[in-house]
């Protein structure tokens, strides 16, 4: 990684906001993390810190509220923080009576996915309403293994970091002058108490070397398998082939 592979980040966010001209700037959801912090960093750079709008979503308690408000506030850009909890809670509550009613149970993984479709669909909203694009903070490893959110934390209208690693993402924060301490702090959802890494059950180092080299470590087959399962997560939405003629695509072929 270089600083002339950062430039061509920056440059493509602006030619990407050249191209849609009608966006006034870009909102981002602030987790305290390295990913935001780099991806609305890079928009500063690409856009001005004035175009650049930070969402800071606690569900009631936020392990890292401390370290969202600080980058929002070392990048000079402008946040406001809106608490999910009361709209989680609602969902949580109205969605086990919906499955309680039929013996069922609403399981932890729907239970953990709420919360971040929550954050995306407040996202939107302000985006909207502001005539702001959203920007996706995914990067390549947790894109690769489905470590993310369908619908939550994987979309967005511009995505800046999705084709790099975890690593290559704090090399990037290095090189653009962030502070030490937040972009190699250890990555973690800020809800569970455990690391990305104890989660997943591998290093981002070795998840990374595979991305890279394709190099068969010990992860190797777990690392396949996690990709195969998630592949649901990366493409577009499913659908049947009319065998009809579509002319808006042939317009834009011209």
């Amino acid at each position: 990684m270089t600083k002339q592979n950062v430039q061509q980040i920056i440059d493509w966010i602006k030619e990407y906001f050249n191209k849609n001209s009608f966006a006034k700037g870009v909102v981002l959801g602030m987790s305290g993390g390295k990913d935001s912090l780099v991806v609305a960093k890079l928009c500063t750079l690409a856009l001005g810190k004035e175009k650049v709008f930070g969402v800071i979503m606690p569900n009631g308690k936020m392990k890292d509220i401390n370290d969202a408000i600080v980058t929002c506030q070392l990048l000079g850009i402008d946040y406001d923080i809106v608490d999910i909890e009361s709209s989680y809670n609602d969902i949580i509550t109205k969605t086990k009576e919906i499955l309680e009613k039929r013996g069922k149970t609403l399981t932890d993984v729907s239970t953990i996915n709420t919360a971040p479709r929550l954050r995306m669909t407040t996202l939107y909203a302000v985006a909207g309403s502001m005539g702001y694009l959203v920007a996706n903070t995914s990067n390549l490893s947790e894109r690769m293994v489905g470590y993310s959110t369908k619908w939550g934390d994987s979309v967005g209208d511009f995505a800046p970091i999705a084709n790099f690693t975890k690593n290559e993402v704090c090399e990037i924060g290095l090189l653009l002058g962030l502070p030490v301490n937040l972009v190699t702090k250890t990555p973690s959802d800020g809800l569970s108490g455990k690391s990305d890494e104890d989660k997943l059950g591998i290093t981002y180092d070795s998840l990374d070397n595979i991305i890279r080299t394709g190099t068969k470590n010990n992860d190797y087959e777990k690392i396949l398998r996690m990709y195969k399962n998630s592949t649901h997560k990366r493409g577009s939405i499913p659908a049947p082939s009319s065998n009809m003629n579509n002319f808006l695509e042939e317009l834009t072929r011209e």
